[in-house]
């Protein structure tokens, strides 16, 4: 999705030649949001808001919302005192996985170099596919009228001569459209745009850009690369430079690899007990290790995130010894590190644990400790809970789970099975 500043100057017919234009960037439209629309029409034309109800952040808003100041990763209980007359609709994850999942079908069906960078976008080669299906402004059209026949949602497409500019054309294509920035337009379409449109340019590196003048994508190209690098650093300097030329030799790769597995969780009530926060941090933990099992993949770095009552959000990692999959040695990682925060007397909102540095499972050995000889080998542990996947793989990912055990939070050898309803 296309989150980055953009410029009115840059909306505009940029010139027909297609040619050396192959690469699409294909964007839903307020993804979430308008999954939700497609399943009840009746709210169609009203600010519609998807997230948790009053203590979650908004996941995404319909444009009617988005009138009003409402946008994503925003408190709830801004977004309600911006737009009080909201509709606001819980989300569906499974549904957005299965419209998800039925888009890519599409685009694989025009190309098999289609690269997916999240659940609502993905980047697309289409010089092979010119000769079956005409121009890629054609291609675009296509994709459009399968996507809304088949799914009722919109989505915004950018044609460029490569991926850094068709992802910004995409997102001065929006809502519901098609931008072709032709090769021989792509240095003008970049200087009408503000800095911050630039890959890597948060409030941070434009606020650095803006101390040494520098406020437009025009005005970086045009000062010297020294200069540049003076502000924001040697290696993101240079970066920042070719692509403020429109340099990007990145090309559209199929097969992405998973970087990482995480899940997180906002509180109803802000959370002062530290141990119904390392409870919480137990399933979620438990609930990345699942993951990593069942994609064949072991992380080595576990990172927490911890946000406060005041919204203040602090994140801790460390490195494992041996990459796991296994949820005991993952939560008692980030149970560390939750030891380890110091939270300033303040309640925990929202608690989240990542597991990075994934390899696939295959190809690690691992050497059992002298500490496992006498505790619970992690190959017993593993064992366990691959048998847990089986039984909520039949019964519901609630049917049974792992509990705390002991004082000191140990997770040893708990678990709870909850019957499925078979009725």
């Amino acid at each position: 999705m296309s989150r980055g500043p953009r410029s009115s100057a840059a909306r505009r017919d940029w010139g027909s030649e297609e040619e050396g234009c192959s690469i699409l960037h294909v964007d839903m439209d307020a993804f979430f949001a308008s999954v939700e629309l497609a399943r009840r029409p009746q709210l169609r034309g009203l600010p519609v808001i998807v997230g948790g109800a009053q203590r979650g952040v908004v996941l995404a808003a319909t444009y009617e919302a988005r009138a009003f100041g409402v946008h994503s990763a925003m408190p709830m209980s801004s977004a309600l005192r911006m737009c009080p007359q909201a509709v606001v609709v819980p989300p569906d994850h499974a549904a957005y996985r299965d419209v998800s999942a039925g888009v890519m079908r599409v685009l694989h069906d025009v190309t098999a170099l289609v690269e997916q960078v999240s659940v609502d976008e993905a980047f697309l080669d289409v010089a092979g596919a010119r000769r079956r299906l005409g121009p890629p402004t054609t291609i675009a059209a296509l994709i459009r009228r399968q996507v809304h026949a088949e799914f009722g949602i919109t989505c915004s497409v950018g044609i460029a001569a490569n991926k850094f500019v068709a992802k910004l054309a995409s997102g001065h294509a929006k809502p519901d459209g098609v931008l072709l920035v032709p090769r021989a337009a792509t240095l003008d379409f970049l200087r009408v745009l503000p800095v911050g449109a630039l890959w890597g340019v948060g409030e941070r590196t434009e606020a650095a850009l803006a101390r040494w003048g520098v406020r437009t994508v025009a005005e970086l190209a045009d000062s010297d690369v020294g200069t540049i690098q003076r502000a924001v650093g040697r290696t993101a300097g240079a970066h920042l430079f070719d692509l403020a030329w429109g340099r990007d030799p990145r090309p559209v790769q199929p097969h992405r690899e998973e970087k990482s597995v995480g899940a997180e969780e906002t509180f109803v009530e802000d959370v002062a007990d530290l141990t119904v926060v390392q409870a919480k941090a137990l399933e979620l933990a438990d609930r990345c290790a699942a993951r990593l099992r069942h994609r064949g993949l072991v992380g080595r770095t576990i990172s927490i995130k911890v946000r406060t009552s005041d919204f203040r959000t602090l994140t801790r990692s460390r490195t494992l010894t041996t990459p796991s999959d296994v949820g005991r040695e993952v939560y008692l990682a980030a149970r560390e590190l939750l030891a380890g925060v110091d939270l300033g007397g303040l309640p925990v909102r929202l608690v989240g644990v990542r597991v990075e540095g994934l390899e696939p499972a295959a190809a690690v050995v691992r050497q059992p400790t002298l500490e496992e000889a006498v505790d619970e080998p992690v190959s017993v542990r593993r064992d366990a809970e691959r048998a847990m996947d089986e039984v909520r793989a039949r019964f519901g990912t609630t049917a049974i789970r792992t509990g705390v055990h002991g004082s000191d939070g140990d997770t040893r050898s708990t678990t709870t099975f909850v019957p499925a309803d078979l009725s």
